[in-house]
């Protein structure tokens, strides 16, 4: 076997294995801090971006202090998405397969009669979405006081999508010496009670990110100006005529919309969401890996740990409300050394967003498509500037020639913004014709 740096962890010899055919040579940061906490029975908080290589920094030794021998569970793992629990399961069963170690997904939409019924015996490892956990604890279908570690993996999304009751009962069924292993992009204020009530001075492992976005990533803005918005989409999409393109939007709905426009066009369009049934959305995730689609277009549910090999575009049709999640989007491109392009789409509304991004430090390219043509345009932030620096000229030229009466009369307040604002139309049809 070839040695690499994760012989000094002394795995057992079947998860080596397992790292070696993973193509794992080095840790990432977030695993070397995190691996030797969790191989000594430490509570710890891990803080790290997406695509930093956490799901193995809390896989590896968990499955390492997993007893084979004893048929109790004595892991359980939570993630927010139906998606990323199946993802976490695939690895799990990826590292555990020449071994006698048990695990088992439970998320919802599944038919919870035969889960309990299949729960005669006890798996080591659980893994899945809250809600359907916390179901069977309270069926007394699954026993999870044997467990002794505890996974809250997105643990940011998990508090906005509601979760968080959910796994404090989880946790509140489990022992005292529980050892609770949280990662999280952020740590929200509201989550800070919950941490403090079953972590007992933690330990914290936070990873910044070199730089905010991955460096192989191109950061594009378009125009909508007047046009079609769907039909700008098109066009762009059919242009840089992707690998494996996926396009995002704020709601289920606008999803849906922008999705059948798109197929009506005639692409080929897949759809993931939370409005779509389990069966569903695992079908898409399914056919997107098969390639049977160029184009999905998702919601955030996407945007965070889901890992669909070969994206080579991101378009934002709608930039996201919570500006973290446009690093999320854009993460889903430029993995394993590949490189990418994210596209957004921006309205006159959006320029506020697109400089809180260009002060956290991306960069983006000003371009517009034109027959089929990208054309550069100018930087954003100049634009604004020239526009600010001609509207302050025509101010102050309306300013000194509209004069306040010496005696005033009911209404002169409005006569004179009126006179301004005319004299203000003026002086930029005069500019625009200069120009």
């Amino acid at each position: 076997m070839t040695k690499n740096a994760f012989t000094q962890y002394e795995f057992k010899t079947f998860i080596q294995h397992a790292i070696e055919e993973r193509g794992f040579h080095e840790p990432t940061e977030i695993q070397k801090k995190m691996i030797p906490m969790i191989l000594k029975g430490q509570s710890a908080i891990g803080q790290s971006q997406t695509g930093t290589g956490k799901t193995h920094s809390y896989l590896l030794p968990i499955i390492e202090k997993i007893h084979e021998a004893s048929e109790t569970v004595q892991a359980v793992i939570t993630a927010p998405t139906r998606e990323l629990a199946q993802q976490i399961y695939q690895e799990i069963l990826k590292i555990t397969k020449d071994t006698d170690i048990t695990s088992r997904c439970f998320i919802g939409g599944t038919d919870k009669q035969r889960t309990i019924e299949k729960l005669k015996s006890q798996p080591h490892i659980v893994v899945g979405t809250p809600g359907r956990i916390n179901d069977l604890v309270k069926e007394q279908a699954l026993l999870v006081y044997t467990a002794t570690m505890l996974v809250i993996d997105e643990a940011d999304l998990m508090l906005d999508m509601g979760f968080i009751e959910d796994v404090d009962q989880i946790a509140g069924k489990m022992p005292e010496n529980l050892q609770m292993l949280v990662f999280s992009a952020t740590i929200p204020e509201k989550l800070k009670p919950f941490l403090k009530k079953y972590m007992e001075n933690p330990q914290f492992a936070h990873v910044e990110p070199e730089r905010l976005s991955a460096k192989n990533i191109e950061h594009v803005i378009v125009p909508v100006k007047s046009r079609d918005k769907i039909n700008l989409l098109y066009n762009i999409l059919t242009d840089i005529n992707p690998y494996l393109g996926i396009v995002f939007t704020n709601t289920k709905s606008k999803a849906d919309e922008v999705a059948d426009a798109l197929i009506a066009k005639g692409l080929k369009v897949g759809r993931i969401h939370g409005g779509l049934s389990p069966r569903e959305r695992k079908k898409v995730m399914k056919q997107t890996r098969g390639l049977e689609f160029q184009y999905i277009v998702a919601t955030d549910l996407a945007a965070r740990g889901i890992d669909i090999e070969g994206i080579s575009h991101i378009i934002n049709f709608e930039l996201p409300q919570d500006l973290d999640f446009y690093i999320h989007r854009t993460g889903r491109t430029a993995r394993a050394g590949n490189s990418g392009i994210a596209f957004t789409i921006y309205e006159a509304s959006d320029e506020d967003a697109i400089n809180r991004l260009e002060k956290k430090g991306i960069q983006f390219a000003h371009k517009d498509i034109k027959k089929g043509e990208w054309v550069e345009l100018p930087a954003l932030n100049k634009r604004k500037n020239r526009q600010k620096t001609s509207a302050d000229e025509a101010d102050v030229k309306a300013k000194s020639m509209v004069r306040k009466p010496k005696k005033v009369k009911p209404g002169y307040k409005k006569k004179m913004k009126y006179k301004m604002e005319q004299i203000k139309k003026r002086e930029r049809r005069i500019k625009s014709r200069n120009k």
